[in-house]
């Protein structure tokens, strides 16, 4: 009889910033350890998903069935970034609907494999999994996409509401080392809406209480830069926590499958080489939120006052028209015009290969954990101008405790092109401040590629703590055996 091959299942959220770095750690264990690594989502994503898969990696991927429209939700949905702000939050609050789903995929995997999977992984928003896991006795992880601080702060400040009981604009973060304080400025606008048994807030709670359940956490972070926040996690849910980051995409251009993309890359590629070192700002935010109107306006000021080059990735505002045919419309007119040779506008860029060339300087970034983590560990310090989430709590931390960050904005209110172009001239600057923070970035850079380092001299720290979490994996399914046997 063949001996079966141990299984670890994954499961992350339908956003394309989750998938992503699923995906990562998904060909990391899978080349680690050998195993089977399943990977698991919803029809529309697995097909966009099935590509992204290297030819030499036997990743399997299984679709759970979902109907988006069941649920109010258009039926052209695949992630997040083809929803609505309104839509986005209902798909949040709809995601526990999966966990029948969930339970006959874990199901018929026992049965095909005559066994439990060794380990599943979930998203932190699919929190529910730990119940399905633990049922059929397989050991439950969470992988956390963000960092660890910040979602420290997510948790504390949801869970909590200190914000609605204190006396002062600034308050104090429960949990959180003492004089750690918040001000009501540098929180998103849905936290001051937030109502202690609404949708959003009833769903986050139930999702913080199964976190309680989970076997241990994973996050793509390393202790050096979230110390704070990981702390935080070991205490407040009482489990193993595990820095194993950074986790990224070796893709690169190649997650964007295709002629235009390669085109792109070629292009931007050319474009840079043809530029003097640390001389080009990169401009992105993602691939969920966009700047107003208003906003993307005074950007755009800024940037044509400051003389530097730049690559932006521009797409409609958020609350815009769509284009009307007359180029991009949304910018002051002439811009292009009067920014040609130095500015270079993509609707979609090739972002690691941008950021890992010498031309590139600094990145103003929404600051989602993802793009941090890619600027970071090519030693780039970073413009903040969050959006959402959590990327406020990321831009804090940036900014006040590891000194690679400057804000351009906080919570709600938009930066005008004035101190975004005095900004721009701090981080692009070879002098005071600026050097500062491109040395504090380059340091985090060194501490961020010890941490992967795995050869027979040396393993960096996230090395050991991927090796400390297969242990502890291995360990729960031997002990289950055992006492399978003696029942």
């Amino acid at each position: 009889m063949a001996v079966t091959k141990e299984n670890i299942v994954m499961f992350p959220f339908m956003a394309q910033g989750h998938i992503i770095p699923f995906l990562g750690l998904a060909l990391e264990l899978e080349k680690k350890t050998g195993y089977t690594i399943t990977f698991v989502n919803i029809p529309q994503n697995i097909k966009k998903i099935q590509p992204l898969i290297p030819p030499t990696s036997a990743i399997r991927l299984l679709e759970i069935p979902f109907d988006p429209s069941a649920h109010g939700l258009p039926p052209s949905f695949e992630t997040t970034e083809s929803l609505p702000p309104l839509l986005m939050l209902r798909l949040f609050i709809t995601s526990p609907s999966l966990q029948p789903a969930f339970r006959k995929l874990i199901s018929d995997l026992v049965h095909e494999h005559r066994q439990p999977p060794l380990c599943i992984i979930s998203d932190m928003f699919l929190g529910w999994s730990v119940k399905v896991a633990h049922e059929f006795g397989a050991f439950h992880a969470i992988f956390n996409v963000g960092g660890g601080s910040a979602m420290a702060l997510f948790h504390s400040i949801w869970l909590n509401l200190p914000h609605k009981k204190a006396n002062s604009e600034a308050f104090p973060i429960p949990g959180f080392p003492e004089g750690y304080l918040m001000h009501v400025k540098q929180l998103p606008d849905h936290f001051h809406y937030a109502v202690a048994g609404d949708p959003w807030c009833s769903f986050l709670k139930q999702m913080f209480q199964d976190w309680l359940e989970s076997d241990g956490m994973l996050f793509n972070t390393i202790e050096e830069i979230d110390h704070v926040g990981l702390e935080y996690f070991r205490q407040e849910i009482g489990c193993p926590v595990w820095p194993i980051g950074p986790i990224l995409s070796s893709l690169g251009s190649k997650a964007r499958a295709g002629e235009e993309a390669q085109s792109t890359l070629d292009h931007c590629m050319k474009w840079l080489d043809s530029k003097s070192e640390k001389s080009v700002l990169y401009v992105a935010f993602g691939s969920q939120m966009q700047p107003s109107p208003s906003q993307t306006i005074e950007l755009a000021m800024a940037l044509e006052a400051s003389g530097r080059n730049f690559i932006w990735v521009i797409r409609p505002p958020k609350n815009s028209a769509t284009n009307t045919g007359n180029g991009n419309g949304w910018l002051p007119s002439g811009f292009e015009q009067r920014t040609h040779g130095r500015g270079l506008l993509l609707e979609w860029a090739p972002q690691l290969e941008i950021l890992s060339h010498k031309s590139t300087g600094a990145f103003l970034s929404h600051s989602g954990w993802n793009s941090v983590v890619e600027s970071l560990t090519n030693g780039l310090p970073v413009l903040a101008l969050p959006m959402m989430g959590d990327q406020h709590f990321i831009a804090k931390m940036l900014e006040e405790e590891t000194e690679v960050c400057i804000g351009l904005a906080s919570g709600s209110s938009e930066a005008k092109y004035k101190d975004i172009l005095e900004k721009i001239e701090v981080v692009m600057g070879e002098t005071g401040k600026g050097k500062d923070m491109k040395t504090k970035a380059c340091e985090i850079k060194n501490f961020l590629g010890e941490a992967k380092k795995d050869d027979k001299k040396f393993k960096g720290a996230s090395t050991k703590a991927v090796d400390e979490f297969l242990s502890a994996v291995l360990s729960k399914s031997c002990n289950l055996a055992l006492e399978r046997q003696i029942i």
